[in-house]
């Protein structure tokens, strides 16, 4: 009689976990984020006047429009940017919840860690732009020539402009959470980090040329500061993400791991 083998359900379930039952994971995780921002639109939507008074704020006078279909979908632009903004935890939450079956029972309790930590990044992020970045790049791009040129900022150019920054700024704070994810999933150690620290800085200063709304390097060299900084926190969160891991890293296969200690 051929041996019977017992299969814990922890490991039927891992098993038992195909390509499909994985996309149908995935797709269950977006169909809540869209939900979110939906529910975030909506919103936004309502609160829609208040939302575009504050963003005019910078250049301190009215925006023109010059199209019977700009006012409806800068409306709608604003209300899209601020759903996705304000559902944001929801959304990140889904992300680290879908690659929770690669973590550790003790391990998952990053995930509940992570979702205030990188929501409060994107909104220091969004407060960055909207404080230190903005008004200098407003000031800026609205006095060149002003003896030649009449200003009268577009709806359709300014609203996407203002909410564009505010809101990949906040996606770009977002660096540490993301290092982290990153290095508790193999892929890369704070010794690769700290050794390719110049790819970095061209990394940063051509994501920040991306980014800058004016060409001046004084512009770019405030938007580069942070980055730098998330940088060198990413570097200890790749540290803390790496303690105690038993695999290399993919970037770092000479990596020392706990069973080689």
């Amino acid at each position: 009689m051929a041996e019977q083998v017992n299969v814990s359900p922890a490991g039927q379930e891992e098993e038992g976990m195909t390509l499909l039952d994985h996309m149908r994971e995935l797709r269950e995780r977006l169909f809540k984020a869209v939900i979110a921002i939906v529910i975030g639109a909506v919103i936004g939507l309502i609160f829609s006047n208040q939302i575009l008074h504050l963003l005019i704020l910078p250049y301190g006078n009215k925006i023109v429009t010059i199209a019977p279909t700009e006012t409806l979908t800068n409306t709608f632009v604003v209300s899209l940017t601020f759903g996705a903004a304000l559902a944001m935890p929801v959304v990140i939450y889904q992300i680290l919840a879908f690659v929770m079956p690669g973590l550790l029972p003790n391990e998952k309790r990053w995930v509940l860690i992570g979702v205030p930590i990188a929501t409060s990044l994107f909104v220091i992020g969004a407060l960055f732009a909207w404080f230190v970045m903005l008004p200098p790049a407003i000031g800026f791009l609205t006095t060149i020539n002003t003896d030649v040129f009449e200003v009268q900022l577009r709806a359709d150019d300014y609203i996407p402009f203002v909410t564009g920054i505010l809101f990949w700024i906040g996606v770009a704070f977002e660096m540490p959470v993301v290092i982290f994810v990153l290095a508790k999933f193999n892929v890369v150690t704070a010794r690769v980090l700290a050794r390719q620290w110049r790819y970095a800085v061209v990394f940063i200063a051509v994501l920040a040329a991306l980014i800058t709304p004016t060409p001046d390097p004084v512009n770019m060299s405030i938007v580069m500061a942070p980055l730098f900084v998330l940088y060198g926190i990413s570097i200890v969160m790749a540290a803390i993400a790496r303690r105690g891991s038993a695999t290399p890293a993919i970037l770092d296969p000479d990596e020392p791991t706990k069973e080689a200690k």
